[in-house]
């Protein structure tokens, strides 16, 4: 069935039919054309006329132009307007011109780099050069690294391993950054928060050495559409960086949908399940011969998605599975294969996190189906994108949850279709991430008094001489511990401890891994960890060995864990008024342990039962932002009602602040205090979820009326009688009517004025 009849069947089904709040058609747009510029070398000219490129678009042209006048670049377009070709001509065309020229390519993640590396030698096999190419990560063999050293012209790489396999061995390097040329940084819009921070102070060590090896490379650097492209590249690269932004791709006429499931109980405001809505279109979309992918925010959702959809798309006994799941934790392998599957259509439907949201190529999908908002607009158009990258018609829907800022979306359509995108947030100098990095670079390098490596170079110089981690002699700062500081700083986390899990039966094999934050609610004793569609149950935790030890088993329900948090102000940044509040901005320490958790029925999603968890108490300090509400805006609120009134804003803003931040939701966290130790009032902090925090809440700090009014409007407009999960959470979480009392304090802080 073609995919405009399945759509039209989709949108008229008694299912279906006035549950979609939006339906809008994008139409497509011819291209913008430019010529190839004189200076290209005309054998590579050929070569590419001969696979079908005549012409350049014209935002290629304008890219490769700025590079090839010594200009930083960052190329912001959609997805599938062929960035790829704004940095390898200029690579090529230098090491065609220069055999001993050098380029360093950075990608977000393994799978990419493989994706890229193997379209770029198609190139170079078309052009028969001698133009030496190949990724070097942890998959490389050890003979290849050594020829990837020695004569690599491209070097296609992770910041991981930048992080521990090439700067700390600049020895090993010397071709590469005598001669570096280019440095290309893909999916820019991925590197912020801690990622992005850490990326900022890789980058310093970067430019470092190749100073000290005589070489300057221009940066060039492609990106998602964000508010801030240019201003995220100059604060990463601490250079100025040349914008191109004007899109001269084709696309295709693209639907995108915006759907809600309908209210089953009004007073509750109990909405029917996502994931139940999301399994149906999907299977529409399936059954009707449309490729689709799914995607879903996190890991156990990805499997439970899986595991409806395989059982709604029976498959013939002994053909391979046409619905597969792809997430981090599944093995190399295994996801090379599911993405093979995918371009040659062996795969008829995938269940992603937003690890196929960056540009691997996983050929032509005809459809996208969101569970829930991403968490922010880049995010979202991303994964829209996704669908329809061959210019033919293509669909997109998202399906929308019971959370705040879902339900925010569902009801103001334009926040997607026209609101400007969020802006990408680094905090570079984050004193953690700082220091981390600058014992790195002390390691590659000495440093020499009146060096400049970040904010308190100076100060952190003489912290690490006086704990004997570095060694002061004649003006300059040595490397003198034992230790090999690179492996002690993961660039994704504060923590570098994963946690394997290991299959007992038939024998002992290692099926999965779990970051160390995410392990005490995800494979406690008793959790049920779902894999690949298959359910384990985690029958013993070694917290001290990091490993998990689980069997397979068959059951109908999974586990869902709470986390305890306690919280203490260290420092105070910032202060100030807002509205009748007391607005801050500063230091807290967190107390965090997982007490008990849930068994979930797969099918109703009801608390079918619960466990406890003996797991210890982890701590994390952080910035915050908070506000403090005087007598004057609680009224006659006490008690329970107070509480459930705090708890409420509390759970909105968490919603509301992705609006603010280009961060995930998970980035951010609430607690709220009745009288707080510190202000002495009802308070509500909502914290960075990251060490050191990397600047989202002195965002939020500056932004606070902004986020009170938006809270108070997703409150207003709810359709529930007194709270729900749409806007200040489950009513049935607290007592009384948490809804009203939310609505009293947040409006009598925006108006400033007494009860």
């Amino acid at each position: 069935m073609p995919l405009l009849e399945t759509l039209q069947h989709l949108r008229s089904s008694r299912e279906h039919a006035g549950n979609f709040t939006t339906w809008r058609v994008i139409p497509g747009r011819e291209a913008e054309w430019a010529g190839f510029p004189p200076w290209l070398d005309q054998h590579l000219v050929r070569t590419l006329q001969a696979r079908g490129i005549d012409s350049l678009y014209s935002h290629q042209a304008e890219a490769i132009a700025a590079i090839h006048d010594g200009k930083n670049v960052v190329v912001v377009t959609p997805t599938a307007s062929g960035k790829t070709l704004c940095y390898n001509l200029p690579v090529l065309d230098a090491v065609l011109k220069d055999p001993e020229a050098r380029a360093l390519y950075l990608f977000p993640t393994k799978a990419l780099s493989q994706d890229q590396l193997s379209e770029l030698h198609g190139v170079i096999e078309a052009l028969d050069a001698d133009i030496k190419t190949h990724t070097y990560d942890g998959d490389t063999p050890g003979e290849v690294r050594r020829a990837v050293r020695s004569a690599g012209h491209i070097v296609i790489t992770n910041p991981d391993m930048l992080h521990t396999g090439v700067l700390p061995h600049h020895t090993k390097w010397v071709k590469l950054f005598e001669n570096l040329r280019y440095v290309v940084i893909d999916e820019l819009h991925n590197y912020r928060g801690v990622f992005g921070s850490h990326l900022a102070n890789l980058l310093r060590r970067l430019r470092r050495i190749c100073a000290f090896y005589g070489s300057d490379p221009v940066f060039i650097c492609c990106s998602a559409t964000i508010a801030n492209p240019q201003e995220l590249a100059e604060a990463l690269l601490e250079q100025p960086v040349t914008l191109v932004n004007r899109n001269g791709a084709p696309s295709g006429d693209k639907i995108i949908g915006i759907y809600n499931p309908p209210v089953v109980n009004r007073q509750l405001g109990i909405r029917r399940s996502s994931a139940f809505a999301v399994r149906s279109i999907a299977r529409e979309l399936l059954k009707g011969g449309a490729q689709t992918i799914v995607f879903s925010a996190s890991r156990t959702s990805v499997e439970v998605l899986l595991t409806y959809l395989r059982d709604a798309i029976k498959r013939v006994p002994g053909e391979p599975e046409r619905v597969r799941g792809y997430r981090g934790g599944y093995l190399p392998l295994e996801r090379r294969e599911i993405e093979r599957g995918l371009r040659d259509g062996s795969i008829r439907g995938v269940v992603a996190t937003n690890a196929l949201e960056l540009g691997i190529d996983i050929g032509g999908l005809q459809a996208a189906v969101l569970h829930g908002y991403p968490g922010s607009l880049a995010s979202s158009w991303q994964q829209f994108g996704r669908a329809g990258r061959r210019g033919e018609l293509s669909f997109a829907v998202m399906v929308v949850n019971s959370s705040p800022l879902n339900q925010y979306i569902a009801s103001h359509p334009d926040f997607i279709f026209g609101a400007s995108p969020e802006a990408g947030r680094i905090n570079p100098d984050n004193l953690i991430i700082l220091s981390s990095h600058l014992k790195c670079a002390a390691f590659e390098l000495p440093f020499e008094e009146g060096d400049r490596f970040g904010a308190h170079t100076e100060e952190l110089l003489e912290l690490l001489t006086e704990e004997e981690v570095l060694h002061r002699s004649q003006g300059r700062y040595h490397w003198s511990a034992e230790s090999f500081p690179a492996e002690q700083v993961s660039l994704r986390s504060a923590s570098i401890d994963n946690f394997v899990i290991i299959e007992q039966v038939p024998k002992l094999r290692v099926i999965g891994e779990v970051d160390r934050p995410s392990a005490p609610t995800l494979i406690h004793e008793e959790a049920i960890y779902i894999h690949g569609g298959e359910q384990y149950h985690v029958d013993r935790l070694d917290w001290q060995e990091k490993k998990a030890y689980v069997r397979k088993v068959d059951v109908d329900y999974y586990t869902d864990a709470n986390l305890a948090v306690d919280l203490r102000v260290l420092e105070v940044f910032d202060e100030g008024a807002g509205g009748a509040a007391t607005r801050y901005h500063g230091e807290v320490a967190i107390s965090y342990v997982a007490t008990i958790f849930k068994k979930i029925k797969l099918d109703t999603h009801e608390n079918v039962g619960w466990g406890k968890i003996h797991l210890p108490q982890e701590d994390l300090h952080t910035s915050s932002y908070w506000f403090a509400l005087p007598p004057e805006t609680t009224g006659d609120l006490a008690g329970d009602e107070l509480q459930g009134g705090l708890w409420g804003i509390g759970n909105l803003l968490v919603n509301v602040a992705p609006l603010f931040l280009l961060c995930d939701p998970r980035d951010v966290r609430a607690v709220t205090q009745v009288k707080s130790p510190f202000t002495d009032q009802p308070t509500v902090f909502i914290y960075d979820n990251h060490p050191g925090g990397v600047g989202f809440s002195d965002r939020l700090y500056d932004d606070h009326l902004r986020l009170l009014g938006a809270a108070c409007e997703l409150a207003r407009n709810c359709l529930c009688d007194s709270g729900c999960p749409s806007c200040v959470g489950p009513a049935n979480e607290v007592s009384g009517n948490p809804r009203a009392a939310v609505l009293g304090l947040l409006e009598r802080v925006l108006v400033g004025a007494p009860v």
